[in-house]
């Protein structure tokens, strides 16, 4: 069995389990490099670009080593490759864990209950939940929604093309070190730089076919693109700008704006100013077009595989 079908049936595999099963309430893969992690921030932090370097360095190669440690211990069966690949997918994709969570707080917000929609949100986003009102959470809902669809599910199965199990872990690796490391925090905006400059290189390409994606699974394909030409480049993330603009178009909203996160407020673009104000119903909308955005970039990162592999079949003969 060639890499591209091996790819194709372990990431299809590894999507189908998280469907059925999300993430795990414990020994979570990614929480378990999460505490690897930081036990080597601890050894190695000092308030310096080079030392966050070599976090990096270590933590993102280390998990791309273990990977193709793991490939090549079972490159000669090609059922064990299947289900190394699947295993790997499952463990590095959360789009089931992201729908549930933000379904949850859609369901407090239909309901009227604004507390619990508070307390479930730092769930899902890094938002100051006591600075928003329904309409507020609702958005930042649909924003982390639309993100989260390239960094937990999207960009994981581009790197997988691109690299099989070693690119899975490795891209999660990077992912989850700029989500710890990589924010502009007085502790961390040297010592994280390298972090955050890799996950915006890893997270590119990902996030470019996420907005393609959501231009062709949404109710408003114009609008979507619209929204990504006129807006994106205005975000402050080169890789959220893109992803949050054609999701606020396709659905029709108006995405951005005024924010806060722990304490400090952010004052970004608006993100289709054509659009209306974003209400507690686009979260499931939201979730939707997340859920259709994921399984076509499964077929066109399946597909991507498949045709490199027989191209160079065809080479080798």
């Amino acid at each position: 069995m060639g890499a591209g079908r091996v790819f194709a049936y372990g990431a299809a595999a590894g999507l189908i389990g998280d469907l059925l099963l999300g993430d795990p309430r414990r020994g979570h893969p990614v929480a378990a490099f999460g505490r690897a992690a930081g036990a080597v921030e601890r050894v190695l932090w000092r308030d310096h670009r080079g030392w966050g370097a070599l976090h990096t360095a270590v933590c993102a190669g280390g998990a791309v080593a273990l990977g193709s440690v793991a490939a090549r211990a079972v490159r000669t069966s090609p059922a064990a490759s299947v289900a190394l690949t699947g295993a790997a997918t499952w463990a590095v994709v959360g789009g089931t864990s992201l729908a549930r969570e933000a379904r949850t707080i859609g369901r407090a917000l239909e309901a009227g209950d604004v507390e619990a929609a508070r307390a479930r949100l730092p769930h899902l986003c890094g938002r100051d939940p006591q600075t928003l009102d329904a309409d507020g959470m609702a958005r930042a809902v649909v924003e982390s929604v639309a993100e989260n669809t390239s960094d937990a599910v999207v960009g994981a199965l581009v790197w997988g093309a691109v690299g099989g199990v070693p690119g899975l872990l490795g891209f999660r690796a990077v992912n989850t070190l700029d989500a710890m490391v990589g924010h502009k925090s007085a502790r961390y905006r040297r010592y994280g730089w390298a972090s955050a400059r890799l996950d915006d290189l890893a997270g590119w390409p990902g996030a470019r076919l996420t907005a393609v994606l959501a231009v062709l699974a949404g109710p408003d394909p114009r609008g979507a693109v619209r929204a990504w030409r006129a807006d994106a480049a205005e975000h402050p993330s080169p890789n959220a700008g893109p992803v949050e603009a054609s999701f606020a178009g396709a659905l029709g909203v108006r995405l951005g704006g005024t924010l806060s996160y722990g304490g400090r407020v952010e004052h970004r673009p608006v993100l289709n100013t054509e659009g209306r104000a974003v209400g507690t119903p686009d979260v499931e909308r939201a979730v939707r077009l997340s859920k259709r955005v994921t399984w076509l970039a499964l077929g066109v990162c399946a597909g991507a595989r498949l045709l490199k592999s027989a191209r160079s079949l065809k080479r080798g003969k």
